[in-house]
């Protein structure tokens, strides 16, 4: 929820970049919006107001702050956590649904009417789904106006405009300045994309196009390279790299296959993205987001665990840990599954084995390989599968659920539903329903208390986790974090 003005203002007065993201300052006497830590001249108290959204900023008539860019600020952490309709709403907005489904599909996929999706979203962010979309239409398309070589028109629809009129009016109107304009405020050739560069393995450019290349905001603290060596220790062969500090993976994009590479940058991280269709864009940086877990607090998440005797010095020695999300639930269900009770060198080789025998290529003439789909493995005799038989009967049951709509682990699903569904699946038991909840769906608040490293790392530090910590809520997923680091230290890939 908003903070009270008292607490916004005195965030802006000391230009506080926790804030930022969290809520917006609208300035009436220029009419712009613009980040709590703003580097501009303080505004008198009685000129703001304070706007839970760049969307409801905008839909008061406010346009974005060209110094401190608001709309480029990460992502607010409260949407991420919340399990409520507006907090689903808002994931799946930002993963693109608008775009691929109209209002109509997003309130279908949330199981409400229209209105009532409108309503929630206008009570709880100050505006309703085709104002956020527009908002979020408006920054893709700042952001590859200012870093790519795009031709305005392939920006127009790379940022999910149905036209270019659409998106000169929106720009307009925003930014206060014609797309050119925007373009023109590039400061170095360093701020562009790079020419695609020619062949090598671990190379972007290609079928499709070269890549575009994005910096992705955080909040800090964060060490990115320990989130890329928790990801890279579980890469699989084919879907998978982690070589020199870069992390790469293909994954299947609403329009095709899609490839990213990331690695750390100056307070960013590194993005580079191939797409087989631009349009792809916004729902596969929201998912790289998720995967990362960029949009966390971490100072709110530190603050609550720090007070805990016990974890103080875990916080102390890796602040700003982040819960890694996944880029697709059905592929984060059937690898959770696959790694019960076997190393994680020993789940890798056998999802790699998955993948050689019914992956998909992503492009042509290239090794990588699309996770399989949930018909394909559904379809499969499990005494093929290279793991035992009640095992591969749960990847076959998993599949089969995920295949004919039965469970769906993306950002719109309720998480109490989600649990229950899969508690109903064959092999699936309150561990792994847990860990997807944390994995795939992102809940911030799940506390494996079942886990036998949680529960050994528990008993070294003189901690009882029988009652599920509730001093710890709403971050107990990135408590589970701390306890599996505190045992293995940064072995990721003893961690399941």
């Amino acid at each position: 929820m908003l903070p009270d003005p008292d607490t916004c203002y005195r965030a802006v007065r000391s230009r506080d970049p926790r804030f930022d993201g969290w809520f917006f300052t609208a300035v009436r006497t220029t009419g712009i919006y613009c980040r709590p830590s703003c580097p501009a001249i303080t505004p008198h108290r009685r000129n703001v107001t304070f706007h839970p959204s760049a969307a409801a900023a905008q839909r008061a008539g406010y346009r974005a702050c060209k110094r401190c860019r608001p709309d480029a600020s990460p992502g607010s952490p409260e949407w991420n956590a919340r399990g409520d309709l507006a907090g689903r709403a808002l994931r799946l907005i930002a993963d693109g649904a608008l775009e691929r489904e109209g209002v109509p599909g997003l309130a279908r996929r949330l199981g409400y009417s229209e209105r009532q999706v409108h309503r929630a979203l206008v009570a709880e962010v100050g505006a309703g789904p085709l104002a956020l979309a527009r908002a979020q239409r408006a920054q893709t398309a700042r952001v590859l106006l200012e870093t790519t070589e795009l031709p305005v028109t392939d920006v127009a629809f790379a940022a999910g405009f149905a036209s270019v009129r659409q998106f000169n009016d929106t720009v307009r109107e925003v930014f206060a300045a014609t797309p050119s304009g925007l373009r023109a405020t590039r400061h170095s050739p360093a701020d562009r994309t790079a020419e695609p560069r020619p062949g090598g393995s671990g190379d972007l450019s290609g079928a499709g196009g070269g890549p575009l290349i994005l910096r992705l905001p955080y909040r800090e603290p964060l060490t990115v390279s320990a989130v890329l060596d928790f990801l890279g220790a579980h890469a699989i062969p084919g879907l998978e790299s982690y070589v020199d500090g870069v992390f790469r993976r293909v994954l299947a994009a609403p329009s095709g296959p899609a490839l990213i590479a990331l690695s750390p940058a100056e307070a960013s991280v590194r993005c580079e993205v191939r797409l087989a269709d631009t349009r792809d864009l916004v729902a596969v940086v929201a998912r790289v987001r998720r995967l990362l877990d960029l949009d966390a607090d971490p100072l709110a998440v530190d603050d609550v665990l720090g007070r805990d005797e016990a974890l103080e010095p875990l916080v102390a020695k890796r602040p700003g840990l982040r819960a890694p999300g996944a880029v697709d639930g059905f592929e984060a269900a059937i690898r959770t599954i696959v790694g019960q009770q076997i190393s994680v060198r020993g789940a890798r080789t056998v999802v790699g084995r998955l993948i050689a025998a019914h992956g998909r290529p992503a492009f042509p003439g290239e090794a990588w390989l699309l996770f399989p789909t949930p018909a394909a493995l559904a379809q499969l005799d499990p005494a093929s599968l290279p793991m035992p038989r009640a095992r591969a009967r749960s990847v076959q049951a998993v599949a089969a659920a995920f295949a004919d709509g039965a469970l769906q682990l993306d950002p719109g699903v309720d998480r109490d539903e989600a649990r229950a569904a899969l508690l109903a699946l064959p092999g699936v038991g309150p561990w792994t329903a847990d860990y997807l909840l944390m994995r795939a769906l992102g809940a911030p608040d799940v506390l494996l208390g079942s886990d036998l490293v949680i529960r050994r790392a528990a008993a070294d530090l003189g901690v009882d986790i029988a009652d599920g910590r509730p001093d710890w809520a709403p971050w107990r997923s990135y408590a589970t974090y701390h306890l599996w680091a505190h045992l293995y230290a940064d072995l990721w890939s003893a961690l399941p």
